[in-house]
């Protein structure tokens, strides 16, 4: 009896040992998945993620979208350099770079992509397919076929758009009340960019209304932007751009220009009128991303799916005008146009 009682005390600690060593392991492969993306059971419930993020080109509208998506998942407790691993790309404004980016997301292990950008966004649509994916800086994502309905878009693709058509509308309005003189307008536009056709397009025919006609530049690459708009001189009235990556990555060119030869230049983003164009309708491009990182937040933390996520658009537009620019494109301010600004604090720019 006593041996076998023996014999069973044995057993039972091999047995003891073996199940404390099984959940050693357990523990080191859920530590080892957390470096991608999993859970750390070693440590208090705390995640680490993966996030990639392909990006046209850098210029200060775009880099302020990221900022901003950053900073979201920052305010939420997802840290670079903590427990955030963030792969971030930048194509260059080459779209064969665009589409080896979006190949290389695709092969990697990410909990999340983000695209800056509707090239950016449509290349990784086009090749991931099982991780969330979201959108920031696109004018139409219905255009663009990044998704096929705004409010359910299904399947894991959903984001912001960086627009408002009524946003366009309402800066043609300003020009035609504010620049009784002004009778062509003319645009410097890659027709590549299916954001800048779109947004012209409603520019134009809203300008149409008042009589306006707008007059194009046609560009394929950012080298073009300043021979394009000097090709406008004599033409055109004012100038006029989109959100067009393009363009914008040129438009040192453009201001320049306007200041020399005392052309009202009004742009499609805030940004854009900081360094030195007049006038936009728009908002904040780092609200915009911050927004999207929020919905970012929703997915890697609450669980939701992007597909039941509707896109989100800008609601909140006003007048900006920069006055340092008008002086130097000789432009009289006057009382009414600042009468339009709703937040003179902040948006007219001294």
């Amino acid at each position: 009896m006593k041996k076998r009682n023996l014999l069973l005390s044995v057993v039972m600690s091999a047995l003891l040992v073996t199940t404390a060593a099984g959940c050693g392991s357990s523990g080191s492969k859920s530590s080892e998945a957390g470096s991608g993306g999993g859970t750390d059971a070693g440590s208090t419930d705390k995640k680490n993620y993966t996030v990639a993020i392909s990006q046209i080109v850098e210029h200060p509208s775009l880099d302020a979208t990221r900022e901003g998506f950053i900073a979201a998942l920052k305010d939420a407790g997802i840290t670079e350099g903590d427990n955030l691993k963030l792969d971030y790309n930048n194509a260059q404004g080459d779209q064969a770079n665009n589409l080896s980016i979006a190949q290389k997301i695709a092969s990697g292990k990410n909990d999340l992509v983000l695209g800056i950008s509707t090239g950016s966004a449509q290349a990784l649509v086009q090749q991931v397919k099982d991780t969330p994916v979201l959108f920031a800086a696109v004018t139409d994502p219905l255009d663009a076929k990044i998704v096929s309905n705004l409010e359910q878009p299904g399947g894991n693709v959903t984001g912001g758009s960086d627009t408002n058509p009524e946003a366009v509308q309402r800066l043609m309005d300003f020009i035609a009340e504010s620049f009784p003189n002004v009778k062509n307008v003319g645009i410097v536009i890659n027709e590549g960019e299916p954001n800048a056709i779109v947004m012209a397009k409603n520019a134009e025919e809203t300008l149409k209304k008042h009589n306006i006609k707008l007059v194009r530049a046609a560009v394929t690459n950012t080298s073009e932007v300043k021979q394009a708009a000097e090709s406008l001189v004599g033409r055109v009235d004012a100038l006029f751009i989109t959100l067009d990556n393009t363009v914008v990555d040129g438009v040192d060119s453009i201001i320049q220009l306007a200041n020399e030869k005392h052309i009202p230049f009004f742009s499609s983003d805030r940004d854009t009128v900081e360094k030195g164009a007049f006038a936009t309708v728009g908002f904040k491009y780092y609200d915009h991303g911050y927004q999207v990182g929020q919905m970012a937040v929703d997915i890697l933390k609450n669980g939701k799916k992007p597909g039941d996520m509707k896109v989100t658009m800008q609601e909140k537009l006003d007048l900006i005008l920069n006055l340092k620019a008008a002086e130097a494109q000789g432009i009289t301010v006057t009382d009414a146009m600042k009468d339009k600004v709703t937040d003179k604090e902040n948006d007219i720019i001294q």
